[in-house]
């Protein structure tokens, strides 16, 4: 998903994987009570419990109800599911790290956000071989960029895709109509074409609520960040920090300069919240409408409604983004080698990466599918969110992520990521002065490079 980011406030993810410390593990299984196999799946030779962990905020993964469904079908095969953080990047990546590094304490299945998978493929010594359990079989089911992406370095499948990002923009429609705009979802698409038309609607949104503790216009500066890179990089050569050779390229890299320009004019602007993404206070200003408008990816959505509350149901509501489609985030599952019971951990990874499993989580979290399958479902395609004012969000996110093209993503992505990310914030917040802030954002990123 995601987070996210995929989900959580950053950190250099080369010193965590060193210095976090452990936290008590489930465990890579358990013992289940015997019971006979049912649903089609292979029988385990004893009863077991296959340990799922997940990252997220909000409803993160929306796991809930296929677990359910899973379990009441599978007596012999029961799943134990757990959401660690909502903090990838800085809390749950590190301690992953540790528990695959120890060879100990990793759950059968784990999930990983886009931005560590080049971390993640050059380690395949961590990783169960799906194809050993016939799960090459599922490479139709997938945009090839989503398959190709959890092939590792042996050649070796070792990741399938849960969900894909899409983008557009998430607003409060209380807010909007207390400052006199557009409250309905086409006619605020067709406020901001780009994102000058953007920052208008912005002046004139902080105009009607100038007091100081009125609502600000945007949350923060790393949401916006990565919603405009993800439109960037296509033009771009499809890349971010690093090219495909796995060069730093940030500071040449147009791409990675216009966000950041657009992110400081923003910010100088006053348009913003001055708040970090996925941490307690951006939590409760979602909740206590503390700013109007947010990039969303499919994923953000759950992330929303979780934080918000059924009190701000109806509150919300999406809309077209400025300056076209884009695609932030995106997730995987994996079996580490780890597992005692890797056949019936790749059955468990099987299900939840399958077309129902993609349906139910889409149902659940607004984690749109990356299974072909399951986008050509009517139960997605069709599907309204009743959170966001019963938004047509299978029919947006659908055609959000039609010609979406991946961006790279290099082995050392994350750690960048999170280094300059804090300067964003810093410069966002008044504590890096902005004619200092580009050569402090590259300064940093050099820096995580190593």
């Amino acid at each position: 998903m995601l987070n996210n980011t995929r989900h959580g406030k950053l950190a250099a993810v080369a010193v965590m994987a060193a210095t976090a410390l452990a936290i008590t593990s489930c465990g890579s299984s358990e013992s289940a009570t015997p019971a006979a196999n049912a649903g089609g799946s292979s029988a385990a030779a004893e009863p077991v419990t296959i340990t799922v962990h997940t990252f997220g905020g909000g409803e993160n993964f929306g796991y809930d109800k296929a677990v359910e469904t899973w379990n009441a079908a599978h007596p012999n095969i029961q799943v134990k599911y757990q959401n660690l953080t909502d903090r990838f990047e800085d809390v749950y990546l590190p301690q992953l790290l540790q528990r695959l590094q120890a060879g100990s304490g990793a759950a059968d299945i784990i999930a990983v956000d886009e931005g560590a998978m080049g971390l993640m493929k050059a380690r395949p010594q961590f990783f169960t071989d799906l194809a050993e359990y016939g799960l090459d079989s599922r490479k139709a089911d997938f945009p090839a960029a989503k398959w190709d992406n959890g092939i590792n370095a042996d050649n070796k499948l070792f990741a399938l895709g849960t969900d894909i990002g899409g983008m557009t923009m998430c607003y409060r429609t209380d807010l909007f109509q207390k400052a006199g705009l557009p409250t309905e979802r086409e006619e605020v698409g067709k406020l901001w074409p780009d994102w000058n038309a953007f920052m208008e609607i912005g002046k004139k949104f902080q105009a009607a609520n100038p007091g100081k503790s009125d609502p600000k216009f945007l949350d923060g500066p790393n949401t916006l960040y990565n919603v405009i890179l993800s439109q960037e990089a296509p033009k771009n050569g499809n890349v971010a920090y690093f090219d495909k050779s796995n060069q730093l390229v940030l500071e040449t890299n147009p791409a990675i300069k216009t966000s950041f320009d657009t992110v400081k004019s923003f910010s100088e602007a006053g348009l913003t919240a001055k708040l970090a993404s996925f941490t307690p206070p951006w939590n409760a200003a979602i909740k206590k409408g503390g700013f109007a408008t947010m990039g969303c990816p499919a994923w953000m959505l759950g992330v929303v409604s979780g934080a918000a509350g059924e009190e701000n149901k109806g509150k919300w509501d999406v809309a077209a983004v400025p300056g076209g489609a884009g695609n932030w985030g995106g997730s995987y599952l994996a079996v580490p080698k780890q597992s005692k019971h890797p056949k019936e951990a790749a059955e468990v990874l099987n299900y939840l990466t399958g077309k129902e499993g993609h349906i139910m989580a889409f149902q659940e979290a607004a984690a749109f599918p990356s299974s072909i399958p399951a986008q050509q479902d009517p139960a997605v395609s069709e599907l309204k969110n009743p959170f966001f004012n019963d938004a047509p969000t299978g029919q947006i996110f659908g055609a959000s992520v039609k010609d979406l093209l991946p961006m790279f993503l290099g082995e050392k992505h994350a750690q960048v990521k999170t280094s300059v990310e804090k300067v964003l914030e810093g410069m966002d917040q008044g504590s890096i002065p902005y004619d200092q802030a580009w050569a402090k954002f590259v300064e940093a990123g050099v820096k995580a490079a190593g």
